[in-house]
C-alpha cells in the first residue's frame, strides 16, 4: 500500500501531529510550547511537506484577532496616557530606528555582502521593523503566569498597544492611500454600537452563544467593520475589546474565547516555520540581531527607571518585551510588497523573531530569580523619588496577609473576618479590582505576592498566617519561595487547581494547600449550615 505522502489531508495530518509533538517535547523543558510549533513548522518545510490543505494563513489571522480582542477587554485606556508608556515607546521606537538603521547602514558601507547594497531609506525601514516586540509572546506570558493585571504587565501591554499604533501608520502611509472618508464615522458608529452590544452580552447565554457572541463582536463588528472603511483590521479587533471592556461579563468572555484563541495561535507560529527555508546566511544574520537584542532591552529597563518605576517592575516588564515580533514581520512584509526590501529580510526577521523566543523563554521563567540574584545592581539605576503605582507597601500590624482578591480571595477575607477576629490585610495586583474592594470596605491594596522587594522589607513577625488565593500554581510557587526566603515560618496556605498541584505546593512549603473544585462540597455545605442553622458552626 503506498502512502499518500502528497495528499493535501495527509499532510494536514502530518502538520497537526507534527506540532502537537514538538510542542509537548518543548513544554516538557520547562519551556513555552510555541517554541515546539515554531520548530515544527521549520521541520515540515525542511521536509517539503508545506502542501497541505489547512487554511494556516486564515487560521493564523483568526488567531492574532482574537488576541487582539482579549488584550482589549483587559485593557484600561488609562494606562496609555502614563508617560513611561506613551513617551517611552516614542523614545524606543525612535532609538531602535536609529540604532538598528545605523548599524546595517554601517555594514553595507563597508561592503559586508549580506548588507551590500541596502540605502538609508531601506536601513532605517529595518530599524523600524526590529523596534517591535512580540504581543503573542508577551500576552502568553503573562496570561501563563496571572500577571496580565500587574503593574509590570500592564506596562509591558501598554508599550505594545503602543507600538500597534505606529504601525498602523506605517501600513497607512506605505500603501500611499489614507482611509476611506467613511473611517470619520467610525466613533459615531461606536457609540451606538455600545449600548446594543452590551444589551447582547446581557441576554446571551453561557455557552456557545456567548463564544459566538465573542466571534462576532471581534471579527465581524470589530476587524471586518474597520477594514471597511480602510483601517487596520486587528485595530477594529482591539477597539472593540476595549469598548466592551466595562461590560459585567468581559472576563468571562475573555475566559470563554481563551481556548479558541491559543488553538488558533499554532496556526500563526507554523506558518512562520512553513513561509521560507532559510540559508546559512540568514542564520548568521539573524543571530547578529540577536547579540543586537539586549540593546534594545536594555533601553527598555533604563527608560523605565528614568520613568520612576522600580527596578524590579522595570526589569519585570523589559524582560517580556525582550524579542522581535511579527509586527516586525508585518512591517518587512508590506516593504517587500512594495518593492522596498527584499524577501530574504522576512526570512531572516523569522528566524530572529524564533531565536529571541527561545532566549528570552527561560529569562522571562526565571525573572524573579534574576531580579533576587541582582537586585544591588539594578536597584542603582532607581531614581530617588517613586511612582505613584509602584511604592513599598507596610502591612502595619496586620495578622492575617491573603493575596490575590477575586471570588476565592474575597470570600476567605469575609470569612476570615468573622471568625478570626485578627486584623487583616489583602494584596491584589490588578488596580481597579483595588478599588473595587476598598469602596466594599475590605482593607485591600495594591501588592504583588511575588514581588521580592515586598518581602524583602516586610516585618511579617507578627503575622499569623498567610494565605496564597490565586489560581495560577507558578504565581503561587514563587511566592513560596519569597515568603521562605524572606525567613517567614508561619502558616502558609495555598489554592490548587488539581490534585496534583497540592503536592507540588506543600513540597514548596505551603503548611495546606485547598482544592477549589474537589473541596468545593465543604464550602457548600458550610453555607447552607450557617444560613438554616440559629447557632454558628463553631459553636
Amino acid at each position: 500500500m503506498q502512502l499518500p505522502f502528497h495528499d493535501p489531508s495527509f499532510i494536514n495530518v502530518v502538520w497537526v501531529g507534527t506540532a502537537f509533538i514538538c510542542g509537548y517535547i518543548i513544554r516538557m523543558t520547562g519551556l513555552p510550547a510555541m517554541i515546539g510549533f515554531l520548530a515544527a513548522g521549520f521541520i515540515l518545510n525542511f521536509l517539503g511537506l508545506t502542501g497541505g490543505s489547512l487554511a494556516l494563513e486564515t487560521i493564523a489571522d483568526m488567531g492574532i484577532t482574537l488576541l487582539l480582542f482579549t488584550i482589549g477587554l483587559k485593557l484600561d485606556l488609562k494606562s496609555l496616557t502614563r508617560p513611561e508608556i506613551w513617551a517611552g515607546t516614542s523614545i524606543h521606537v525612535l532609538f531602535c530606528i536609529l540604532f538598528f538603521g545605523g548599524i546595517i547602514m554601517a555594514g553595507s558601507t563597508i561592503g559586508l555582502s549580506a548588507l551590500a547594497g541596502l540605502s538609508l531609506t531601506q536601513s532605517l525601514v529595518l530599524g523600524f521593523a526590529f523596534s517591535f516586540s512580540s504581543t503573542v509572546f508577551t500576552v502568553k506570558f503573562l496570561e501563563d503566569k496571572g500577571e496580565m493585571s500587574s503593574l509590570h504587565g500592564r506596562t509591558a501591554i501598554g508599550v505594545l498597544i503602543m507600538q500597534d499604533l505606529f504601525a498602523v501608520a506605517f501600513i497607512t502611509f506605505s500603501k500611499g492611500e489614507l482611509p476611506s472618508i467613511w473611517a470619520l464615522a467610525v466613533p459615531v458608529v461606536l457609540l451606538i454600537l455600545r449600548p446594543l452590544l452590551y444589551k447582547v452580552m446581557d441576554r446571551v447565554d453561557h455557552g456557545e452563544m456567548l463564544i459566538l457572541a465573542g466571534f462576532f463582536i471581534a471579527v465581524v463588528t470589530g476587524a471586518t467593520g474597520f477594514a471597511l472603511v480602510g483601517i487596520k483590521a486587528d485595530l477594529g479587533a482591539l477597539t472593540l475589546g476595549v469598548l466592551m471592556a466595562k461590560h459585567p461579563r468581559a472576563s468571562e468572555l475573555s475566559k470563554s474565547l481563551y481556548g479558541f484563541k491559543d488553538i488558533f495561535l499554532v496556526g500563526f507560529f507554523l506558518q512562520i516555520g512553513l513561509s521560507a527555508m532559510p540559508t546559512i546566511s540568514h542564520v548568521k544574520i539573524a543571530l547578529i540581531l540577536i547579540l543586537l537584542l539586549p540593546v534594545k532591552s536594555g533601553l527598555f529597563f533604563i527608560l523605565f527607571t528614568r520613568f520612576k518605576l522600580r527596578a524590579r517592575t522595570a526589569l519585570l516588564s523589559t524582560l517580556t518585551l525582550s524579542n522581535y515580533s511579527i509586527f516586525g514581520l508585518l512591517v518587512v512584509g508590506i516593504a517587500n510588497q512594495q518593492g522596498w526590501l527584499s524577501l530574504d529580510w522576512l526570512i531572516i526577521l523569522s528566524l530572529a523573531l524564533t531565536f529571541s523566543f527561545i532566549l528570552a523563554s527561560p529569562l522571562n521563567i526565571m525573572s524573579q530569580a534574576i531580579y533576587n540574584r541582582f537586585n544591588t545592581l539594578l536597584c542603582r539605576f532607581e531614581t530617588d523619588s517613586r511612582h505613584p503605582d509602584d511604592i513599598h507597601i507596610d502591612i502595619g500590624d496586620a495578622k492575617v496577609l491573603i493575596f490575590g482578591m477575586g471570588r476565592i480571595g474575597t470570600g476567605a477575607y469575609d470569612l476570615a473576618a468573622k471568625k478570626i477576629h485578627k486584623t487583616i490585610l489583602a494584596f491584589d495586583n490588578n488596580e481597579e479590582k483595588v478599588e473595587q474592594q476598598q469602596e466594599a470596605g475590605r482593607n485591600v491594596q495594591f501588592g504583588d505576592s511575588t514581588d521580592f522587594d515586598f518581602w524583602s522589607q516586610a516585618k511579617l513577625s507578627g503575622v499569623k498566617a498567610i494565605m496564597l488565593a490565586s489560581t495560577h500554581l507558578q504565581t503561587n510557587l514563587c511566592a513560596l519561595q519569597e515568603i521562605r526566603s524572606a525567613g517567614y515560618t508561619g502558616h502558609v496556605s495555598a489554592v490548587a487547581v488539581f490534585d496534583a498541584d497540592i503536592t507540588t505546593l506543600k513540597e514548596a512549603g505551603a503548611a495546606s494547600a485547598f482544592n477549589i473544585f474537589s473541596d468545593a462540597g465543604a464550602g457548600f455545605a458550610l453555607h447552607t449550615y450557617e444560613t438554616n442553622f440559629s447557632q454558628p458552626l463553631d459553636a
